[in-house]
């Protein structure tokens, strides 16, 4: 199985990167094509420009590349924290540039653009592994879990994506070496699981 795996976080030794090496490591060693982007060590510009907007648009090699690895996986893994209750900027720029009309979705004959697209993703599930300072219970009491909304209503549904497994982390900034051993040790057990689905 192809699978996307892309990372959003700016400090290499973060649990974030921790988590992207146990989700990395597990694919690997079941025999899965792992397509790896630490969006912040690569650089990636999350400006969208205007003139790449249109479907068709003449894309930056790179860009065009990162598309067609998108289009082409069969699973998909995002890893990031939880910062205001969005993914940071380079995650989100990401989405505005790669997850995009002809690649991830179109519009249905007729429609202008008003309408709610058709997903184009041929992959079967999508893991969305978060980090997070805030109790789960006050994230859902005081803020509504945005991230659940974001990525299994906004992103992966609206493309075709269903099977959307969702997980935070928390609280980060108190945890024991001992839980987050435990939850490095869940995330490998979590993608092992999902790409081992036939």
């Amino acid at each position: 199985m192809r699978i996307l795996l892309v990372l959003a976080h700016p400090a290499p030794g973060s649990l974030n990167h921790a988590i992207a090496d146990a989700a990395r490591q597990a694919l690997v060693q079941a025999g899965h094509e792992v397509d790896f982007h630490d969006l912040c060590a690569e650089g990636f510009d999350p400006h969208l420009p205007g003139p790449e907007i249109p479907r068709g648009a003449s894309l930056p090699a790179d860009l065009a590349r990162r598309c067609a690895e998108l289009a082409e996986a069969e699973g998909i893994v995002i890893v990031h924290p939880n910062w205001w209750g969005m993914p940071p900027a380079v995650l989100t720029g990401w989405v505005d540039r790669v997850v995009r009309p002809g690649t991830a979705y179109e519009f249905v004959e007729g429609d202008s653009g008003e309408g709610v697209p058709c997903g184009l993703l041929k992959a079967r599930w999508a893991a969305v592994f978060n980090t997070s300072n805030t109790f789960p219970d006050r994230e859902a009491a005081v803020f509504g879990d945005p991230l659940e909304r974001i990525w299994k209503d906004c992103v992966f549904g609206l493309c075709g994506v269903n099977d959307v497994t969702r997980r935070t982390f928390s609280v980060v900034v108190t945890s024991t070496p001992e839980e987050r051993e435990a939850w490095l040790a869940e995330v490998r057990a979590t993608v092992t699981a999902l790409a081992g689905r036939r």
